[in-house]
């Protein structure tokens, strides 16, 4: 049988009725800010769940005393948080401010802050530059692949949800937001 007679097969039996039982799938929305250059200087809000949502970071202790509750977390917990602190040092100009890892996902405020002589010099392919040219998509990309190497398996959905912030009201928000995360465990979005 060629090709074509197996195409024109399938074309018959989906016109009479076989793809009203397939559902139509979704079209995923491109999460990023169309037409933002994501290795300019500014502050950003990130947050990445786990695969599934699965509460594999660890846990929450003392959820019904908000004063007392705390974070524990598990092996993958400590993984995350270990690179989470190590990702500054790693991209000149990059600082992890704010972050905070619960059981299934982890929220940070990076700020992307380099000198624009140095910007400059990078992008007009200077010899002798170490530190190449970085973007948030890429340190986040960067954080996954290193916890999953380190867990041994996958930890995280495939994409991530980021926020440019802008202006001070707007950052303190979001740091106390950060903050009280744990303590809100309860009535949090991704609580499962």
């Amino acid at each position: 049988m060629t090709f074509q007679i197996q195409y024109d097969i399938l074309k018959t039996r989906n016109s009479v009725g076989c793809s009203a039982h397939m559902p139509e799938l979704r079209k995923r929305k491109h999460p990023r800010l169309k037409g933002y250059d994501y290795s300019s200087n500014g502050v950003y809000f990130i947050t990445i769940c786990t695969d599934n949502k699965r509460c594999i970071l660890g846990e929450i202790k003392g959820c019904d005393a908000p004063d007392e509750s705390s974070f524990q977390p598990s092996q993958c917990g400590i993984i995350v948080r270990k690179e989470i602190e190590e990702t500054s040092s790693h991209y000149e100009g990059v600082a992890m401010e704010k972050y905070v890892v619960m059981p299934n996902h982890i929220h940070m405020i990076i700020s992307v802050n380099r000198a624009s002589s140095a910007m400059d010099e990078r992008q007009n392919g200077a010899p002798g530059v170490s530190h190449p040219m970085v973007s948030i998509p890429g340190i986040i990309g960067v954080l996954k692949r290193k916890t999953n190497k380190a867990a041994g398996f996958p930890i995280w959905q495939t994409s991530y949800y980021d926020h440019v912030i802008r202006g001070d009201a707007e950052y303190l928000r979001i740091w106390e937001y950060i903050d009280q995360n744990p303590e809100r465990w309860l009535v949090d979005k991704y609580y499962t």
